[in-house]
């Protein structure tokens, strides 16, 4: 029997303890039938056999986004304007002033938005005169909360008296009108349907380009943490014109107002797919964020803040976790603060397993003590962490809110990747896209030089938690295969596993963390078949059937 493809290059990287370096690979029907030296696979080259020879280059499993929201970020979160990387008020109001207000109403729309820009209290106030008293609606960049104008509080009939079955919030100003701030996701809902609007087509169309744009930046696949509505109905039309650029397991939302009729919805959701994509698991929401006060900590912030569950009752959490533990379903909970994070290890703990191999998860962990870091090896839970949040929005002199907020002992114990990593617990990495930046090659430098890699004059944030080189490529390949219950299918290059790659110039292993911020990515392929080729690099490839 031959091969389909045979896959050449200088350097395989397997992460197969077993066999860690190769030069070829074999594929048929979309899984690893063979890996080895090119004397060792040659058997398997037939005469109808594709061989494709990248040369001196290292060929990976393929990289995996472990959370990340590439549908609902276009659909919701990501619309208008990005005001990423933009420090100060004046800075924010000029990017604004130059954009094309959108719809009828004359919109302006914007994402990214740092909550360090306001001098006091956050307030949509700051923007009624600089934008003319146009309807503003800005997201900030944690994705809980957004920043809207008095125009646009007026145009949704937004007064401050609106209550929600979860700690969604309109916070009012000293005057008691709204400021403008919202606060978690219940709240953000008031204004949606009186944003603009953009055409399926249009969505569709959006939703593909950023798919696209994860591949080339090489990645295969994303946990994505979300099931919104429209979901279903883009990847489907995706799919009926071509194949989606990387592989997809979404991960649908139990919110606070749901009962026990709405988790078998949930369940009944289980069987979706697509030809690659895949509906699995549950996501929860614990907490909020500590920058707007609705993370859950065990003692208040400075404030006086961030002291409750986003669950009114989190009783009704523990029983709607379990229910999908004892129904065999996986489970990623966001949970940030420590008392967060303290109630969901204790209900996963605490659950009766139908199937002790599901994973069950915790996303951010952005502050723990010591005694919660030996908690999550104990319980075997996994840890699914995006320490490009701890580099791109606190500071290492600890002035950024966050930081402030907590204060210095609870800020010296944010997201500690390296701590987890070493006591054994399994270390999924991921973005958190469009919270931050979807590239995993600046991601993973990140969390070995504990700064963001584009700015070398910038202090380390706990240069202590730096990650090596293999442990920020495992978080993306065989720990984000077991952060979703796959590492017997994904995340090594070995035979009986799927045949997802990701091929750069270079081995990353061997590089220093700025370099692997830069190695270029020259392609990427699924089950077999390449998905992405850098066009620049592509005359070193031997064509198909060539190299024999």
């Amino acid at each position: 029997m031959s091969a389909d493809t045979v896959y050449r290059a200088a350097r395989v990287v397997t992460f197969d303890p077993d066999r860690a370096q190769a030069e070829a690979v074999a594929v048929k029907n979309g899984t690893i039938v063979a890996v080895g030296s090119f004397a060792g696979v040659r058997p398997w080259i037939g005469t109808e056999t594709d061989v494709l020879d990248f040369g001196d280059v290292a060929l990976l499993p393929g990289l995996t986004d472990a959370h990340v929201h590439p549908i609902w970020g276009i659909t919701g979160i990501a619309k208008g304007i990005d005001l990423t990387g933009l420090d100060t008020l004046h800075d924010v109001t000029a990017r604004l002033q130059e954009s094309d207000p959108i719809g009828p109403e004359e919109w302006i729309l914007g994402w990214g938005l740092d909550p360090n820009i306001f001098d006091g209290p956050m307030s949509g106030r700051s923007f009624k005169e600089s934008l003319q008293n146009r309807p503003v609606y800005l997201r900030l960049r944690d994705v809980h909360s957004a920043i809207v104008s008095p125009r646009a509080l007026e145009l949704a009939g937004i007064t401050g008296e609106e209550t929600f079955a979860d700690k969604s919030l309109v916070e009012l100003a000293d005057d008691g009108r709204p400021s403008g701030l919202l606060l978690e996701l219940s709240a953000m809902a008031l204004i949606e349907p009186y944003l603009p609007s953009f055409t399926f087509e249009e969505t569709t169309a959006a939703v593909l380009a950023q798919l696209q744009t994860m591949a080339s930046l090489g990645l295969t696949g994303g946990h994505v943490m979300d099931f919104t509505e429209g979901s279903q109905e883009i990847l489907e039309a995706i799919e009926r014109t071509t194949d989606l650029p990387v592989r997809l397991r979404l991960s649908p939302m139990c919110t606070p107002d749901m009962g026990e009729a709405q988790w078998k919805n949930l369940l009944d959701l289980q069987s979706l797919r697509g030809r690659r994509w895949q509906v699995e698991g549950i996501k929860f929401m614990i907490d909020g964020t500590i920058d707007n006060g609705t993370a859950w900590l065990e003692d208040p912030d400075i404030h006086g803040e961030n002291t409750e569950a986003i669950w009114k009752d989190p009783s009704a959490y523990r029983r709607a976790v379990r229910y999908f533990i004892a129904a065999g379903i996986p489970t990623a909970t966001h949970a940030i603060g420590d008392a967060g994070v303290r109630y969901v290890l204790d209900a996963i703990g605490g659950a009766e397993k139908s199937n002790p191999r599901v994973p069950h998860r915790i996303e951010h962990i952005e502050t723990i003590p010591d005694d919660l870091v030996q908690e999550f090896a104990r319980l075997g839970v996994i840890a699914s962490m995006q320490p490009v949040h701890a580099t791109h929005h606190t500071r290492a002199d600890r002035t950024d809110t966050w930081s402030a907020r907590l204060g210095e002992e609870r800020a010296s114990h944010g997201w500690r990747c390296r701590d987890l990593r070493d006591i054994g617990v399994t270390l999924a990495l991921g973005s958190d896209w469009p919270v931050t930046p979807v590239d995993p090659r600046a991601m993973m430098a990140d969390s070995q030089l504990r700064r963001p890699v584009e700015k070398p004059d910038i202090q380390p944030v706990q240069p202590e938690q730096a990650l090596t080189a293999l442990m920020a490529y495992e978080g993306y390949t065989t720990h984000a295969a077991r952060a979703a219950g796959h590492q017997d299918s994904t995340g090594t290059i070995k035979v009986g596993y799927r045949a997802d790659f990701t091929v750069l110039a270079a081995d990353p292993l061997r590089l220093t963390p700025e370099q692997q911020a830069s190695n270029p990515v020259i392609a990427t392929v699924i089950a077999g078949r390449p998905q992405f080729i850098n066009q620049d690099t592509a005359k070193r490839y031997q064509s198909p059937k060539t190299c024999r």
